[in-house]
């Protein structure tokens, strides 16, 4: 290749695309690109220093311009239009006037006539997915046509004059078309890496306020604000970066706040409630919260450090300063009925003020491989894809929410890789294609793991029981929760997710299982009183001997004291209202337990 006709050093640096470097490198001895993916997105363009942004077709007239091409043709279904040329002067009596109609017929002779040229060429198929919708039966003799065109084209001036096809997906052409082909290459547009988004990052910031006031006062810190904002949108398009520092010049946000504007984009929600929580309310959590879970100081003070190091975005920063991981992660584990669901219930409460912002899924309705695309939503082509998935749906419509996942162990195996990419980028793909984000979201995961292990031959074994302390209960369980991940389901990196976090719920002792009988009564006899308007009297030798009789067994823990206490209590009281009548605001009611050990309702004046 002359010296003349080589491609500047500027468009093949570093910072160009990768697929880009290789359309040059590769101009010589291919004669076809099928480019896809990441095809409708803007990319970086690097002109003698200065940075913008332009299109596919944008970038490839630049990219050929500076590789010496005279010609370059744009076909879009039924018409053709030049992107640069005078079309006079190219000996090719099949150029259509601009606003003709092309088929595709037609097409392939002037694909013929120009890679038979002599003059630098190159014609871009544009949405080449969609040609067999508009004219089918065209379709294989055109392709057919450019095939063999790929194969006998010839080189002129070190390089051929060039078709790119630019598709949705790989395989949207037949893999006849480019398996063992030589002369055709196919390249995968991804979405900006890291050094694209910092060029973009780069053109959009002079749109922003005081961006160049900290380039010019604080050199390093406008640098780190740069990676801050190219950090933050990784796995985003580079359209979306520009609509993103759109976004916040509407705004009227600086520079420095580009945060703010990339959270918007992200979550569709200029609120922040992460940013109007009242601090004092957490800070004094552990009295409300042991107030509401009876008997777990120590499971409610590791959760409390959890949100309180949420509260300042402080969840994974030992890893990255702008990682886009969930605000928070628990895993609640421990004895049935102790308080797992209830914990998360009241912190939910506690940090956004209402129950609305709690999401819960029982995880034992996802246990078939396919359970996934409930979650998700099915992917293109199955029923349901419209609908999306029952996850994604949720935390799009409320991105601030606290989301159980209740008894994780019992969902497939498969639901796991939903999880890992949770906890590791914050994000989720819905089946409709649509990325979800959960970095203003809190997970609490709960398990039971650890406290029974099946046995080889059938039913279960008890691995702890309240006979051990705490300290044992907590080391016996996660030490089986250890096992679980790794050995058991072979994904010890979700163990690595979750650090931690894992929060180890004590067996309900008989000093709190008194506290909670004594909440759970008094929760009834309010209800009938305010309800009914219906006042009850218990004696201190019946409310004695009610407390033993629900307390005796407490391997259910809490919801075995409420069971045992509508069996006791409860239901003979309801037997004993209706047999004496009672009736809104008429009687005062004495309940009493025989020393038979039957219940005694007297109604008083």
């Amino acid at each position: 290749m002359s010296q003349e006709n080589s491609p500047r050093s500027d468009i093949s640096d570093p910072l160009s695309p990768k697929w880009a470097r290789e359309i040059l490198r590769f101009s010589g001895i291919k004669s076809q690109f099928i480019l896809w993916g990441n095809i409708h997105d803007v990319y970086p363009v690097n002109i003698g220093g200065k940075i913008s942004v332009g299109t596919l077709e944008l970038y490839l007239k630049h990219l050929l311009t500076q590789s010496g091409y005279r010609f370059f043709f744009k076909y879009e279904p039924y018409g053709l239009s030049t992107v640069f040329g005078e079309t006079d002067k190219l000996s090719c009596p099949e150029i259509p006037a601009p606003d003709e109609t092309v088929t595709l017929e037609r097409l392939a002779r002037l694909a013929r006539e120009m890679v038979g040229g002599r003059q630098p060429a190159a014609l871009m198929i544009n949405y080449g997915s969609r040609l067999g919708e508009l004219c089918s039966q065209e379709l294989s003799q055109f392709q057919y046509e450019l095939f063999r065109l790929s194969v006998t084209g010839k080189a002129f001036d070190g390089r051929f004059n060039l078709i790119f096809w630019v598709m949705d997906k790989e395989n949207d052409l037949p893999a006849w078309y480019s398996l063992d082909n030589p002369r055709v290459r196919v390249l995968p547009i991804p979405k900006p890496d890291h050094d694209i988004r910092r060029q973009i990052a780069l053109a959009v910031g002079p749109l922003l306020r005081g961006y160049k006031d900290l380039a010019g006062q604080d050199p390093q810190a406008h640098s780190a604000q740069v990676s801050r904002f190219v950090d933050q949108t990784s796995g985003l398009f580079a359209s979306e970066l520009i609509s993103v520092a759109v976004l916040a010049a509407k705004d009227g946000l600086a520079f420095s706040d580009i945060s703010s504007a990339v959270r918007h984009y992200k979550l569709g929600i200029a609120d922040n409630p992460w940013a109007k929580l009242d601090r004092q309310t957490i800070n004094d959590g552990q009295e409300r919260l042991s107030a509401q879970v009876i008997g777990q100081a120590r499971a409610v003070g590791h959760s409390l450090d959890i949100i309180k190091r949420s509260v300042y975005d402080l969840s994974g920063a030992q890893f990255s300063p702008h990682g886009q991981r969930p605000k928070g992660v628990l895993f609640f584990a421990g004895p049935t009925g102790v308080g797992k669901t209830e914990l998360a219930k009241s912190l939910t409460e506690l940090i956004f003020g209402s129950p609305e912002n709690y999401l819960r899924f029982d995880m034992s309705e996802f246990n078939q491989p396919h359970s996934d695309q409930r979650m998700l939503g099915a992917p293109p082509g199955y029923v349901g894809y419209d609908v999306g998935g029952e996850l994604t749906n949720a935390v799009k419509q409320k991105p601030f929410t606290l989301i159980l996942f209740d008894e994780i162990e019992k969902a497939h195996p498969k639901i796991m890789d939903i999880f890992l990419q949770i906890l590791d980028d914050g994000r989720l793909t819905s089946g409709r294609g649509e990325t979800v984000y959960f970095s203003d979201a809190i997970l609490v995961f709960t398990s039971n793991l650890g406290v029974f292990r099946d046995r080889p031959g059938g039913g279960r074994e008890e691995l702890v029981s309240p006979a051990m302390n705490y300290e044992e209960v907590s080391k016996s369980i996660t030490a089986e929760i250890f096992n679980f991940f790794r050995y058991k389901l072979n994904r010890p990196e979700i163990l690595n997710r979750l650090g931690q976090n894992i929060v180890v719920f004590d067996f309900i002792r008989p000093k709190e299982a008194n506290q909670i009988f004594r909440k759970m009564l008094n929760n009834v006899v309010t209800k009938l009183n305010q309800t009914h308007r219906i006042e009850l009297l218990i004696d201190s030798e019946s409310l004695k001997s009610l407390s033993e009789a629900v307390t005796r067994d407490l391997s259910m823990g809490g919801r075995g004291i409420g069971n045992s206490l509508e069996e006791y209590f409860v239901n003979p009281l309801s037997r004993e209202l209706f047999r004496a009548g009672a009736a809104d605001g008429t009687f005062k009611c004495r309940f009493t337990i025989l020393p038979t050990g039957q219940s005694q309702l007297t109604v008083t004046d």
